[in-house]
């Protein structure tokens, strides 16, 4: 009887040691419910107010939102900073799992990723020196230099406009770079997201200014790899509307641009 029982103890161990190997993964980024799951995340840092770096840390609109929404959905993120133009590229790579860089939803980007429900409402821009009272619209281009960042939505309705209004595109990797540009008349002016180039000027003393009606009516979304993350979406829009309806994505908005 006792034998009995110490081989009927051993086999309840060894079937519960089983149990337990099958059911652990070997990785606890893959959690039932993702609460362990970490998830990289493409930024583009030179772009505040979405996305800066401030004393070591990164911060600005879209860095609130994604940590907030992550904590709201119980995952974690790991953010990797590159060129706005390598984000896409980077998620097609399997390299990113989530990119949100104030990327605005367009048809062509929709070929390869799915975004999320829209975030922000934003809209291009022309930007000229304060003393220049030249160009106040398209029409006033003919025979000028357009400064845009690469990979931007920006660069996309210069280029399909060059013809149309005359002008020359200069393109840059980075946002400052481009400011810099029309700032020491190397360019006439640039293109660029309204909120972006507002918050530039107010924040730097920029001795920039945007002119005439906005000519786009872009909203930004944030993207993941088309047909593939389909799980990670719902989170990212689950989270987004409760961020919306607890008033915290109208907190973290006001944070960097006020009214």
């Amino acid at each position: 009887m006792k034998k009995f029982s110490f081989i009927a103890l051993l086999m309840a161990v060894m079937l519960l040691i089983a149990a337990c190997g099958g059911s652990g993964g070997g990785d606890s980024s893959s959690g039932e419910g993702g609460e362990d799951k970490t998830y990289k995340v493409g930024i583009d840092t030179t772009y505040p107010p979405f996305e800066f770096e401030e004393n070591g840390e990164y911060t600005g609109i879209d860095i609130d939102i994604i940590n907030a929404i992550a904590k709201n959905q119980g995952f974690k993120i790991e953010f990797n900073p590159m060129d706005f133009g390598g984000i896409i590229p980077a998620l097609q790579a399997n390299q990113l799992d989530i990119a949100i860089a104030g990327m605005s939803i367009t048809d062509e980007r929709k070929k390869v990723v799915d975004f999320s429900d829209p975030y922000f409402d934003a809209g291009l821009t022309l930007v000229v020196t304060s003393e220049n009272t030249d160009i106040t619209s398209l029409d006033d281009l003919k025979g000028k230099t357009v400064a845009v960042k690469s990979g931007t939505t920006g660069a996309e309705f210069a280029r399909a406009n060059e013809d149309k209004y005359g002008y020359e595109v200069a393109q840059f990797e980075d946002s400052p770079s481009m400011f810099q540009e029309v700032s020491n008349g190397n360019a006439d002016v640039l293109l660029e997201d309204y909120p972006v180039i507002a918050y530039a000027i107010a924040q730097s003393g920029l001795d920039l200014k945007t002119v005439g009606e906005r000519l786009t009516g872009d909203q930004y979304g944030i993207a993941v790899l088309k047909g593939q993350n389909a799980e990670v979406l719902e989170k990212i829009n689950t989270g987004l509307q409760e961020l919306r309806d607890s008033g915290e994505y109208d907190k973290i908005i006001n944070k960097y641009i006020g009214e």
